[in-house]
């Protein structure tokens, strides 16, 4: 069974985060080209190849130059190959730079909380949000910290 070209991995990667980030369904995204989800679905995986004039088309409808979908690649993906996964070592398996359950970026979580913050309108308020999120994260970072130097 062949494995997906880290590229490939990343742009749709890439595609899933900003369709989520505008709250679009895949199925929505789908119509908006003319697939079906289960077509997104495996674009956003990497299973299937995005040809060029598709990417432009998702380019439009997510609002993003086609650029967009190579953005933060890692360098290391530029030399990557398919893999057969007959027990070759490289891209795809733990601790690359697409393991991306580790990447609090593209987590849903991220995205819908970066979604709600600018829903809300009042810049004072939308600020103090922003700074109160920044202290409990620093709060709970020294706590860490600190518990870990007791020991």
């Amino acid at each position: 069974m062949a494995r997906s070209h880290p590229v490939d991995v990343h742009v749709g990667a890439r595609m899933r985060q900003r369709r989520t980030l505008l709250g679009m369904s895949q199925e929505k995204l789908g119509t908006a080209v003319g697939l079906t989800f289960q077509q997104i679905q495996k674009y956003e995986r990497g299973s299937n190849r995005i040809g060029s004039s598709r990417l432009y088309e998702f380019a439009k409808v997510l609002d993003v130059p086609v650029s967009y979908f190579f953005d933060e690649m890692p360098s290391n993906a530029l030399s990557g190959r398919p893999m057969s996964g007959r027990g070759r070592k490289g891209f795809g398996e733990a601790a690359t730079p697409f393991e991306q359950e580790k990447d609090p970026l593209i987590k849903r979580e991220t995205l819908e909380l970066v979604r709600a913050y600018y829903k809300i309108r009042e810049s004072r308020v939308r600020k103090r949000i922003f700074e109160m999120v920044k202290a409990v994260g620093a709060a709970s970072h020294a706590e860490v910290l600190g518990g870990r130097k007791g020991r």
